[in-house]
């Protein structure tokens, strides 16, 4: 086990800042291996599947990684572009994107402003990292770079506004895993959820009403969000509960009426229940309602994906208008928009809040290290 760098500790750094940003994952091609190496990974979570790991590893690889990565492996071709899976090409745009707010054209940042300078009129310096929870770039890289910039203290924010045990829950893990393994452990925050953050909520407002100049309003907005397990919910994650607070912030920011948007969840797996209503059967029902005209949006995701592209914008798409609807838009994720990404700066910047005053002149780094060799020579 390595629990020493050379950048653990060392007199001539100064304290800095780093942020890492994490979102779920994505296979390093569409191919069908590729495929098989990450839903092995992700699968094998027990914040993901809580089975007894016996009798769940007996079904993993006797009976799922035979069928389903050959299934998805087609999904993911569906939605494959030149700069790789669209969930890593977004979260690039994104990383850049946070980096532009702060206005840096690398990964060193210096606070901006007057709630970020301390008495000696110096700023600290603050570096972005993105990491994903299964497949590459790991949480382990991210940090493992984090700590060659000589950063002391790290936030850690996942991309998931609601929180879930199953995602944000599992990334902390992730992150304790790591740093266990190092001798010298860093200062840690971890944003856990931000649902009704204002500007969150701004930011999907925004996204949805620049939809409706583009393209008109539609007589129903529909709310997806991925599904978990039912009984996750009844042993206390508060996934469902943020997921419908999100939803009624932004219905109310929308102005929409109760009778102008609904919510659901989406991408279930396995036969147990999971969060109700389901996606793909309201839509199927709505139709025979009345409803022949909706637009889709997914709050609970910061990037497009399988997820929203393959599932929503065609496969739930097909199911709608062949049980009867007229037009069917998706409305995309907030991706790297200008709201998003203010957002997230805002996020940051308020959660780094108390760290930013132990910035340090270069003169005061010069002492610290001469006392320290002093310290060090024999006595005489």
């Amino acid at each position: 086990m390595n629990t020493h760098s050379s950048a653990d500790f060392a007199h001539k750094t100064a304290p800095s800042i780093g942020v890492l940003l994490s979102n779920l994952g994505t296979p390093d091609s569409p191919k069908t291996s590729d495929v098989r190496k990450y839903l092995k990974e992700f699968l094998w979570d027990h914040r993901v599947v809580e089975v007894p790991r016996p009798i769940w590893w007996f079904i993993l690889n006797a009976v799922i990684l035979n069928t389903r990565p050959r299934k998805s492996a087609k999904a993911y071709k569906k939605v494959w572009t030149k700069n790789g899976s669209p969930l890593m090409s977004i979260s690039m745009d994104q990383l850049r994107g946070i980096k532009a707010q702060f206005n840096s054209g690398d990964d060193s940042v210096d606070f901006s402003g007057e709630h970020f300078e301390d008495s000696s009129g110096k700023m600290p310096s603050i570096h972005f990292e993105f990491s994903m929870r299964y497949g590459n770039p790991s949480i382990e890289s991210g940090l493992s770079a984090l700590r060659d910039k000589g950063v002391n203290r790290i936030l850690i924010l996942p991309l998931y506004p609601q929180y879930s045990a199953t995602t944000t829950a599992s990334t902390f893990d992730e992150v304790t895993r790591v740093i266990s393994k190092w001798r010298r452990i860093p200062e840690l925050r971890f944003i856990n959820h931000y649902h009704d953050d204002e500007n969150y909520i701004n930011a999907l407002a925004a996204r949805i009403n620049i939809h409706w100049q583009e393209h008109g309003k539609a007589e129903h907005l529909l709310m997806s969000f991925h599904g978990i397990p039912q009984d996750y919910f009844d042993s206390g994650d508060p996934y469902h509960c943020e997921c419908h607070k999100t939803a009624r912030l932004l219905a109310e920011k929308l102005g929409l009426s109760d009778d102008r948007w609904t919510l659901s969840f989406q991408s279930r797996l396995g036969p147990k229940q999971w969060l109700k209503p389901y996606t793909d059967e309201t839509l199927k029902a709505m139709p025979s309602k009345g409803i022949k005209n909706i637009q889709v949006v997914c709050p609970g995701f910061s990037a497009d994906c399988l997820e929203t592209i393959e599932e929503i914008a065609m496969e739930n798409r097909d199911i709608f208008i062949e049980s009867g609807g007229e037009v069917y838009e998706y409305i995309p994720c907030l991706n790297d928009s200008a709201e998003h990404l203010f957002a997230l700066e805002s996020l940051i910047r308020k959660h780094v809040q108390g760290w930013e005053d132990r910035a340090i002149s270069q003169q005061q780094i010069n002492m610290t290290k001469q006392r320290a060799k002093s310290l060090m020579q024999p006595w005489t």
